[in-house]
């Protein structure tokens, strides 16, 4: 490992730059000027009780801006060296962070998935005890292509999958393989709340494929609707389900 890296996963250095990342998303959330759909969605949320808000995973930061001050919201991160800056950064956002693998595949269904059954476990805690549990949808590696696990803990859990998506007109957009997303300060910005999606406890093969679609599509239509708010174009369309390398180059800002 390189003297570089050694410094980057060290405990200080990776403290101060978690505050570092939590400050700035504040910043972000406080400069930008947000249009949410449905407007006044407060007795609309709080109906519907603890949920599962699922995301692309470029989204995983940003995500924390849909949290309103009496939410409790939980989400997994895994427990990675570049995992601690965004759990950091997270808790900061006032979001709790899980440690553990997510739930990946249709085999957590049978609880046999290496890391997936501990990430499920602790979600259905979450969701359990009323806490909001957001969850990337992705299949790993494959940007926009929704995965099996989030249906499963929906399907454990009882509790709706509810398709978000959290946008700004001023965004760094990065070269990874989930086109990661970073918001930037003073611009505008949209939350666009999807149509909530049950699954049943007993659900077949067919029926279950046909959920996991809907799921996909949602999530690309709030997104769609999310950036025509704001004015722009969503440029991971076109580049969906492509796997980047796992580098991480900063693309384009806007």
């Amino acid at each position: 490992m390189s003297l570089v890296k050694r410094i980057g996963r060290s405990a200080p250095v990776q403290q101060a730059l978690g505050i570092l990342a939590g400050h700035y998303l504040q910043l972000v959330r406080r400069t930008n000027r947000f249009t949410v759909v449905p407007p006044e969605p407060d007795p609309w949320l709080d109906g519907l009780g603890p949920f599962i808000a699922a995301m692309w995973h470029g989204q995983h930061t940003m995500i924390s801006f849909m949290r309103r001050p009496h939410d409790r919201i939980a989400t997994i991160i895994s427990r990675s060296a570049d995992g601690n800056i965004n759990t950091i950064a997270l808790t900061r956002m006032g979001v709790r962070v899980m440690r553990a693998s997510g739930a990946r595949g249709r085999v957590v269904r049978d609880a046999k998935a290496k890391g997936g059954a501990e990430g499920l476990r602790a979600m259905l805690r979450a969701l359990k005890d009323g806490e909001t549990v957001a969850f990337s949808a992705d299949v790993p590696k494959v940007s926009r292509r929704c995965d099996a696990g989030i249906l499963t803990l929906a399907r454990f859990s009882g509790r709706p999958i509810v398709p978000v998506a959290v946008v700004t007109s001023r965004h760094i957009r990065f070269n990874s393989w989930d086109r990661a997303c970073l918001g930037l300060p003073f611009g505008r910005g949209a939350m666009v709340f999807g149509e909530p999606i049950l699954v049943p406890r007993e659900v077949g093969d067919e029926a279950f494929e046909a959920l996991r679609l809907r799921v996909q599509a949602e999530l690309n239509r709030v997104h769609d609707q999310a950036y025509a708010l704001v004015g722009r174009q969503d440029r991971v369309q076109g580049s969906q389900n492509r796997i980047e390398p796992e580098h991480h180059a900063v693309g384009t800002s806007a």
